[in-house]
């Protein structure tokens, strides 16, 4: 049987349980990447349509 240590074992669980909890809160909260890309190029109208409003003194 060989040693294990135990420490190594605990940072090795650690991390398997954040992973976890992160990919629940990915399905979760997480947008699709047409949603992504939706908004994205929303807001480039968005911005361009206040440009185009802006007053320009000189």
């Amino acid at each position: 049987m060989k040693p294990v240590n135990l420490n190594k074992a605990r940072k090795v669980k650690t991390r398997a349980d954040a992973k976890a909890k992160a990919d629940e809160n990915a399905v979760r909260f997480g947008r699709s990447k047409a949603q992504q890309v939706l908004e994205a190029s929303q807001a480039e109208q968005a911005s361009k349509r206040l440009s185009q409003l802006r007053f320009e003194d000189e």
